[in-house]
């Protein structure tokens, strides 16, 4: 009951099955994160932007254990989960997908089953019909709506100087994400 009221709770357990033997280095911030991504997942925020320096488990938070923790509320939600590069949306994907069917977390949300035929690393389908779909920016994402959009790393760190880089990155996300 405590993983499924308790974000904050979640994501730390989260990283232990995930991390067996590493330590997770509790800090206010991960309490600040939950509870904005909460309020993301009542609806209450609609856009939200984590900036933090890198290794502050900010990927771990919102691109693995949240979108886990969103199908086990609700697994008819579609969730997006974009980064730079396919490898990295992927690789999310597969630890999100890890952690959904880990033991603990089936015994937390037991009406959370992924859908045998449709389970792969860019697409993991519920049995009710929600979805976490792992793509890169600047990806095809026409007929694949979301009731959550995760951009985690939209560029490399050395396209971050890039004008272009960045200008194409924010054609994509105005142009077909935001529609």
């Amino acid at each position: 009951a405590l993983y499924r009221a308790n974000l904050s709770g979640y994501i730390e357990r989260a990283f232990a099955e995930l991390n067996p033997g590493d330590s997770f280095l509790w800090g206010f911030h991960i309490l600040a994160i939950a509870h904005q991504l909460k309020r993301v997942l009542t609806g209450e925020v609609r856009r939200l932007l984590i900036i933090m320096p890198p290794r502050h488990l900010k990927s771990h938070s919102v691109s693995i254990s949240f979108p886990a923790y969103v199908l086990g509320q609700d697994p008819t939600r579609r969730i997006i989960c974009a980064s730079h590069s396919a490898d990295l949306a992927q690789g999310f994907s597969l630890q999100s997908r890890r952690l959904i069917e880990s033991p603990w977390h089936r015994a937390v949300f037991p009406e959370l089953v992924f859908d045998p035929r449709k389970a792969s690393a860019e697409e993991l389908r519920t049995t009710r019909n929600g979805v976490r779909i792992a793509t890169s920016v600047g990806g095809s994402l026409t007929g694949k709506g979301g009731d959550i959009i995760i951009i985690d790393d939209p560029l490399k760190a050395e396209d971050a100087h890039s004008e272009a880089k960045r200008e194409a990155m924010h054609s994509w996300f105005t142009g077909t994400v935001s529609t």
